[in-house]
């Protein structure tokens, strides 16, 4: 399985129980293989609701790897956004993992992200 990172749109999809997102979710699991998720994603979306077992399921077994927004990053983010003319952290956070890791995003919103970097790699969940 490809690097993959999360967006909020997919973590939504998760909590709809779409049949792409609840694949992908079983197919990081039985890989081993750990998806990628900025923090401030999750705090994004989270509100502690039932529906959302699905996604605390996946962050506990490890199959979704929290990725902190350090000093460093932040300041990395800082540069892209204005190098980009946008203003969504969270976005820039997605687009700046992704870049580097080399990651394709799985997302519902590929225009915010390609305007921060327009060779990003995006499912469209």
């Amino acid at each position: 399985m490809r690097t993959v990172v999360l967006d909020a749109g997919a973590l939504i999809a998760l909590e709809r129980r779409d049949t792409r997102m609840l694949a992908l979710a079983t197919d990081l699991v039985v890989a081993r293989v750990a998806a990628h998720l900025p923090a401030g994603v999750l705090a994004q979306v989270w509100r502690g609701s039932p529906r959302q077992h699905a996604v605390m399921k996946l962050v506990r077994t490890g199959a979704l790897r929290v990725e902190p927004l350090s000093e460093e990053i932040a300041v990395r983010l800082g540069l892209l956004l204005a190098a980009s003319g946008t203003s969504d952290v969270v976005d820039a956070h997605v687009a700046l993992l992704a870049r580097k890791l080399r990651a394709t995003v799985i997302t519902s919103d590929p225009h915010d992200l390609h305007k921060l970097d327009p060779t990003l790699g995006v499912v469209v969940i």
